[in-house]
């Protein structure tokens, strides 16, 4: 049941009194005033969604009432009604911010119509408007790039900007995929409209199908409403789909469809719409893997895959650690109001040597940290976290020590500085998870339940 509130201004009592018993049984928290020097009184006080105003009120008129309601709340929908009908009245009361303009005697039936139109408006604008928020307002590339692989990723993002291919972008965890996407958008015509993201490992999947496309009233239990979807929100603009290899095969098909048509149907209706989207994925799976093991349509891959960009992790662009560094100092100094002026050479050297699992997003979260609990000018060791600050051991093996004895060695401490986390220690060591349990059981580590 709607939770709208409407505001109701007559200056005849029984039209007030209709007027709230109707639209009260519909729904509606309805609150009526007698003139307009009471409905703006009202409007003062508390919120409404929509208004419905008397024209041909005595003192203040309908009109005049209305420029004065725009003047305090430009988002309130008002509705005229008026026992005169004219052109002329209409065209005024159009020109001052009127949604509608309805006659007396009118019929109840086409009076609520009106309102539940315009409040599914209001709804559109205003979510529309929170998402463009949301998901939209970055308005210049904040992408870094010293290394010659990220050097050529922005040379390809010029050139591919204007196109309208879907792009796929590749990449481990944190490495900036949606930078990436964010930057291409900024580059192309579509810079004016919206950049909606979905992120298709968050969104459960009862819910991405509606969040994406859109559903109609009745479409399932809770639909009490029209909504439209994200897809219908980035109309010209661009749609970002995070994490692309978690979409069901269900959610596939339709989306290959998407690509293929740039045609989609919201949930709960036959009518079929059209899409004017650039659509960019990203996914940190091998997609061919997921492919030959049946959890990835190869016709969507191919559909998704026309430009491919594949984003290198930060260990493998170490130049670009001290850009990356002074970027998050900047960024988060607006928010936090201080920050280091410089970094001691020390600092920059453990950030330097660091094998950084979790990417870019890691990187930055630690400085955000060290801003967060530091002190003085500049930044320091110690403002780092531990594992960016551990030694080698006393024990470490020395000149004489064999190789699989260093190598042992190795691996006991990353697992060490892990807290046992045997994927984040196969991650800094560059080799896969079950390399390393193998490599556990051959020094009996883990069968003697040493981890």
């Amino acid at each position: 049941m709607s939770t709208n509130r409407i505001l109701i201004v007559d200056d005849e009592a029984n039209i007030r009194r209709v007027l709230l018993a109707n639209l009260k049984a519909a729904g509606y928290e309805t609150v009526a005033a007698s003139s307009g020097y009471e409905a703006l009184q009202k409007i003062s006080e508390e919120k409404f969604d929509l208004v419905l105003l008397d024209k041909n009120m005595l003192g203040m008129g309908g009109i005049e009432t209305l420029k004065q309601i725009k003047a305090k709340d430009a988002d309130i929908i008002v509705i005229i009604m008026t026992a005169y009908q004219s052109v002329e009245s209409a065209i005024a009361a159009m020109k001052e911010g009127a949604y509608d303009y309805i006659t007396k005697p009118f019929d109840m039936d086409a009076l609520k119509n009106s309102v539940k139109n315009a409040l599914e408006r209001k709804q559109l604008v205003e979510e529309n408007r929170a998402l463009k928020a949301q998901l939209g307002q970055q308005t210049k590339t904040n992408l870094i790039a010293k290394s010659r692989a990220m050097l050529q990723i922005l040379e390809l993002i010029e050139r591919v900007a204007d196109s309208m291919s879907n792009v796929l972008i590749y990449g481990e965890t944190g490495t900036g995929k949606e930078v990436i996407a964010r930057a291409i958008h900024d580059k192309s015509i579509r810079r004016d409209r919206p950049f909606v993201k979905v992120n298709c490992a968050t969104l459960p999947e009862n819910l991405l199908e509606s969040e994406l496309f859109g559903h109609v009233k009745g479409a399932f239990t809770d639909a009490i409403k029209d909504r439209v979807g994200r897809l219908e929100i980035a109309e010209g603009g661009t749609l970002f789909f995070d994490e692309i290899g978690e979409l069901s095969r269900a959610t596939q098909v339709k989306l290959l469809r998407l690509a293929q048509e740039r045609k989609y149907e919201q949930l709960g209706s036959s009518e079929t719409k059209k899409a004017d989207v650039r659509i960019i994925s990203a996914t940190n799976k091998d997609l061919q893997k997921a492919i030959a093991d049946g959890e990835f349509r190869e016709d969507l891959y191919y559909r998704l895959n026309v430009i491919s960009i594949k984003v290198p992790p930060l260990r493998e662009r170490k130049e670009e650690i001290p850009a990356l560094t002074y970027h998050f100092l900047e960024r988060h100094a607006e928010t936090k109001e201080k920050s280091f002026a410089q970094i001691s050479p020390e600092a920059l050297q453990l950030l330097m040597d660091y094998s950084w699992p979790g990417n870019v997003r890691e990187l930055e979260n630690v400085i955000e940290r060290a801003i967060a609990i530091g002190q003085g000018d500049a930044l320091l060791p110690q403002h780092l976290p531990k594992e960016l600050r551990q030694e080698l051991p006393s024990e470490f093996p020395k000149v004489g020590a064999t190789i699989k004895e260093m190598e042992k060695q190795l691996i006991l401490r990353t697992l060490e500085q892990t807290s046992g986390n045997q994927t984040k220690a196969a991650q800094i060591l560059g080799i896969t998870r079950q390399t390393l349990i193998n490599k556990l059981k051959e020094y009996q580590y883990i069968e003697n339940g040493s981890l």
